[in-house]
């Protein structure tokens, strides 16, 4: 990865999770810059990691080459009219947004103008280091700078380009809401475990002990597709067999799929919110 100067707007856990990784990977330190309005927050980051960190938003985006806009959505376009007021041109810098909700014309607008934008998805096991990231740039932006941009999401995990920016919302349902969808579905089988009889704790290594094999066991043989890897477990007339009967009779992949939609008719409703 270049070694480029970053300056992070908000000190997030997402940020947190992104610095943490861009060290790990080698970025040096000193060319990292981090905003936040929390000064409890900003000290630590700056303990933790030997980073810069400061409260004016200005001076570290004057300074940088990317900047990585890790602010909530509801406070971006008050933070981002205020920075570009005092900025005026963003020249060739690098825009990284990890927000959701809000579009690339929409950032485009808050920057006055600047369309060296990358807008991605990335979701909450980037914490981890094991995130899923989506991401779309501007017609404009150059391949270094989507290299860039690529190899910092995936200093936190695995990444994934969308050719059209209603692809993020796509990314959104597919990956950037779906460890909630596991953690329901782990709580649901948890909670009946603890029915019949198992502790709490029982049950938790029960579910997450196998949901941590099952996945292990898709990334160890990518040549199998997930059906396959399904059948494999559910012999015929058989207790696992019984249980998917019963799944498809409830109507499971029809709840899923109108789930995932939901999902993706929110995240076009927040466009227009923000």
């Amino acid at each position: 990865m270049e070694q480029r100067k970053i300056a992070f707007i908000g000190g997030g856990n997402m940020a947190r999770s992104l610095i943490s990784g861009l060290i790990n990977a080698g970025h040096p330190a000193h060319l990292i810059h981090v905003t936040d309005l929390d000064q409890d927050k900003l000290t630590e980051l700056a303990e933790q990691f030997g980073i810069q960190a400061g409260m004016d938003n200005a001076l570290a985006a004057q300074q940088a080459d990317v900047l990585v806009l890790a602010v909530k959505p509801q406070y971006m376009a008050e933070m981002l009219t205020a920075l570009t007021a005092t900025l005026g041109d963003y020249q060739h810098k690098l825009v990284i947004s990890i927000a959701a909700g809000i579009s690339v014309t929409r950032l485009s607008e808050l920057l006055g103008g600047h369309g060296n934008i990358v807008r991605t998805m990335p979701n909450t096991p980037a914490l981890i280091g094991l995130g899923m990231t989506g991401l779309f740039a501007a017609p404009n932006v150059s391949l270094a700078d989507c290299d860039f941009a690529e190899q910092m999401l995936q200093a936190v995990g695995k990444t994934v380009w969308v050719g059209d920016e209603a692809g993020i919302n796509s990314v959104i349902a597919a990956s950037g809401s779906a460890p909630a969808y596991f953690f329901l579905f782990m709580q649901l089988i948890a909670e009946e475990a603890e029915r019949m009889g198992f502790s709490a704790e029982q049950a938790r290594l029960l579910v997450q002990q196998t949901a941590l094999g099952s996945a292990q066991m898709v990334v160890d043989n990518p040549h199998l597709d997930l059906e396959t890897l399904r059948a494999q477990v559910t012999s015929k007339g058989g207790t696992t067999a019984e249980a998917i009967r019963s799944f498809e009779e409830q109507g499971l992949a029809q709840l899923v799929s109108q789930a995932m939609q939901a999902a993706v008719q929110r995240a076009e409703e927040m466009e227009q919110l923000f």
